[in-house]
């Protein structure tokens, strides 16, 4: 079964982690499941960004995303070439390294 690895996130996951996933299974979800508490506004519906993930190592193993996750992913904080929403972003046969952003845009707004 291929592993995920989680980077250490100081408040969601500051050891950082490393489950295993099974193919087919959204990012959001196995990390939900293993208690690491990403947020998901939309209830994993494909409609915000506060999901957002950075795939490290693995990107290509998983679908590309769709015009809708993308535009969304236009509006989040901290967007980079490795961004997915991770409830969009489903697990392949590859292992992945994963890197939860500092903020989401919830938080980002909260705070200014």
């Amino acid at each position: 079964m291929p592993q995920m690895i989680i980077l250490p996130h100081e408040d969601l996951c500051p050891e950082g982690s490393v489950i295993e996933v099974e193919n087919g299974t959204s990012i959001c979800q196995a990390m939900l499941a293993n208690h690491i508490e990403i947020e998901h506004a939309c209830e994993m519906s494909n409609a915000c960004t506060t999901c957002h993930i950075y795939v490290r190592e693995g990107f290509d193993s998983i679908e590309e995303s769709d015009e809708i996750e993308d535009d969304l992913l236009d509006k989040a904080w901290g967007l980079d070439p490795d961004s997915r929403l991770s409830c969009q972003a489903m697990m392949g046969d590859s292992d992945l390294v994963i890197e939860i952003p500092k903020y989401t845009i919830n938080q980002v707004s909260e705070n200014h």
